[in-house]
């Protein structure tokens, strides 16, 4: 693979090249200080100094080419500007279409800078993040800290687009007056429906919302699925590979993605009478649901390593297993046995698909629709887990085929049954396999960035200058790490090679989920006995309630998405998100008052909307810090927050049964101990971690 200090400058303007990061020279200078540090002939302080003088300066010459073609673009707007007036009083067609024409090549160029701009905003973090792994400093921090803070921040100009909104908006209205102007001076008949919007103009504010981590509803539900996107900018004309895409392959995965997580809820009301019913204490509700999650981090790996080969078969593999566990799940009433309920389970949590789902968008979805896709992904898990409850709450009936029963205990398992039973068909006959060797022929396009470095070396000369090999071979060009330059891009080929590529800042954020996904478990799961054990509800009222909390998913994602993430950095929302689920668990423990119905739903309410809020900016964030070797293969960043997701359920229904033991009574108090506590660990780390997270 190519290294990323070799892409860097692929992707730079040739006419530019001076006013780029020297991210090569950064580089050799980090490993110089290597060097001289275990040579003991310089100290850490002046290593410190220089490197941040360094910074400086190639900031400061990045942010004044920036401002001189700012400055450029704005003349050339406003000379168009003096051009359009000038021919407003007698309007020519040809004059008009000239103009539109001089507009759009502003545009053009804009895009150019914009593109500038980010090249050089990512060489930064990753030079920054190269150092503190190299030395062991938090010096990412110290810096941010120094100098985006300052007044006078020349860091700002780099990563937020400073300057750029008055050139957008000329550019915009100026291209609308003369559309107006040009449909004036034709007849339908000579000229198609002009678009309302020129195109140069929605690439331009892509460009913007891509720049500054803007944010809207769509972006913000997209987060959610952690589907890595390339990490430099692709040039504009690069076409896109969709000869993979499916349109009805795409809607089968998402279909599986409802129906998983509706299978996952569905028993959740139900799950301590079911127990009960077979002579098991109601807190074993706790390792029914958790069953599930127990299979499932084992099933994520095969289900990701077996997406490498093909979509289809794990989809099949996953129904009829899913099939088979919720047939199962609802025999047990009969044959009055908590194994055969427990293995219905198992066998369920065996068909997770999730990660073939999530891996079909990331690599045969086309780039100009992922983000809808990924959406797409995160509101099918949402509906699913409203209507899971909400379906177990409608079926209150009880009756008797020859010698099975129908009751609100079987019917989820029938029901969900014969949803995948109905899925299978649809499957077997809508589903079209993605075609693998065209994955092989057309690697350069793919949405994972992945490298063309055998393709080149096809066609570059055997014999290159010594200078040139020297800089192909230089070690220095891996990708922040030590290892070879043809190693340095390879994904992850175990866990324990994951783990190494996880910094700080991103081990923070896997703990951020984990505890999210535990305290939301915890609250969901034990919910069913809380409530009877306090407040004596039904399994309708049950239902009704996490029906509820579902619903809540996406509006409050359209709140932070809309409006909340366009006013506040992610890191911010991170933190207050954090402290108001500590707020919920706090306000969650029945200690000095009689227990109520208000406090148990207003702080569980509490809980669950700023754990969802949390979850959505923590993904975010998690997918700016994490390496983009975890982008693709086997064990990607996917599969890692899955997995630590899945892992704080598990754990958090265990902890539900082993509470049990001590008595309903105590059961509150008990299970939101460990999360009170785990909290409290997330934020201290999110405090420590901090001025990384941008």
């Amino acid at each position: 693979m190519v290294a990323f200090g070799k892409r860097l400058k692929e992707r730079q303007l040739e006419e530019w090249q001076g006013y780029y990061i020297n991210y090569k020279q950064m580089k050799k200078r980090v490993k110089q200080y290597a060097q001289q540090i275990e040579l003991g002939t310089l100290d850490r302080r002046h290593v410190l100094k220089d490197f941040s003088r360094m910074l400086d300066n190639q900031i400061e010459k990045i942010v004044l080419f920036l401002l001189e073609q700012q400055g450029v673009l704005a003349s050339r707007i406003a000379k168009l500007g003096e051009e359009q007036d000038a021919v407003q009083p007698e309007p020519e067609l040809q004059k008009i279409a000239k103009l539109r024409e001089d507009y759009r090549a502003v545009g053009q160029d804009l895009l150019k800078l914009f593109s500038f701009v980010e090249i050089n905003a990512i060489g930064l973090r990753k030079i920054l993040k190269k150092f503190d792994k190299r030395f062991g400093y938090r010096f990412t921090d110290y810096y941010v800290k120094t100098r985006a803070n300052h007044p006078y921040s020349q860091l700002q100009q780099v990563f937020k687009h400073v300057g750029f909104g008055a050139v957008v908006g000329a550019l915009s209205r100026n291209l609308h007056d003369l559309q107006d102007r040009h449909g004036s001076y034709l007849s339908i008949y000579d000229q198609p429906t002009l678009p309302l919007q020129d195109p140069v103009i929605d690439s331009i504010r892509a460009a913007v919302d891509r720049l500054t981590n803007s944010t809207n509803f769509l972006n913000f539900l997209g987060q959610h699925a952690l589907i890595m996107q390339e990490e430099l900018p692709a040039h504009t004309d690069e076409p896109i590979d969709d000869q993979k895409y499916h349109f009805m392959s795409l809607i089968l995965n998402l279909a599986n993605t409802f129906l998983y997580m509706v299978n996952t809820y569905i028993i959740v009301p139900t799950a301590d009478d079911y127990s009960e019913s077979l002579g098991a204490a109601p807190t074993v509700c706790g390792i029914v649901i958790g069953a599930m999650a127990v299979a499932q981090v084992f099933s994520s790996v095969y289900f990701s390593a077996w997406s490498n080969k093909s979509y289809f078969r794990p989809l099949i593999f996953s129904s009829i297993t899913l099939f088979l566990g919720n047939a199962l799940y609802a025999l047990a009433y009969d044959l009055n046995s908590i194994w055969i309920l427990l293995l219905g389970r198992l066998c369920c949590g065996l068909g997770s698909a999730r990660a073939v789902n999530r891996r079909y968008i990331s690599d045969c979805v086309p780039l100009k629709i992922r983000l809808q896709a990924s959406a797409g992904f995160v509101s099918a898990s949402a509906l699913g887990m409203a209507c899971g409850p909400a379906l177990a709450g409608l079926l209150q009936i009880n009756f008797k085929i020859y010698k099975i029963t129908f009751n609100q205990d079987t019917l989820p398992g029938w029901v969900m049954a014969a949803g995948w039973l109905m899925y299978l068909i649809w499957l077997s006959f809508s589903f079209k396999e993605p075609s693998h060797d065209i994955e092989e022929n057309h690697k350069p396009h793919k949405s994972n960035a992945e490298s063309s470095e055998l393709e080149k070396g096809q066609k570059q000369p055997l014999l290159v200058s010594s200078e040139n090999k020297a800089d192909e071979e230089a070690p220095e060009d891996c990708d922040g790490s030590e290892e070879a330059p043809q190693e340095s891009r390879k994904p992850a080929n175990s866990i324990g090679s994951a783990y190494r590529l996880l910094t700080p800042s991103v081990k923070v954020q896997l703990l951020i989920y984990f505890m999210l996904k535990y305290a939301m478990e915890i609250l969901l799961s034990e919910s069913s006995v809380i409530t009877t054990y306090y407040f004596s509800w039904s399994t309708s009222t049950v239902a009704i309630f996490l029906a509820c909390l579902g619903l809540t998913v996406l509006p409050v994602n359209i709140v932070v998405g809309n409006y909340i993430s366009n006013m506040f950095e992610d890191r911010q929302i991170l933190l207050a998100s954090e402290i108001m689920v500590f707020i919920g668990i706090i306000f969650s423990f029945n200690l000095f008052f009689p227990y109520s119905e208000p406090q148990y739903i207003c702080s569980g309410l509490l809980m669950f909307v700023s754990a969802e809020v949390l979850e959505g900016v923590n993904l975010s964030l998690l997918s700016r810090v994490m390496s983009s070797r975890l982008s693709r293969g086997t064990y990607n960043g996917g599969l890692l927050s899955t997995e630590a997701g899945t892992i704080a359920r598990v754990i958090a229904d265990a902890t539900i049964t082993l509470a049990g033991y001590v008595g309903v009574s105590r059961l509150l108090n008990l299970t939101l101990l460990p999360s009170l506590f785990i909290c409290i660990a997330s934020i201290l780390a999110t405090f420590y971690t901090y001025n990384s997270l941008y």
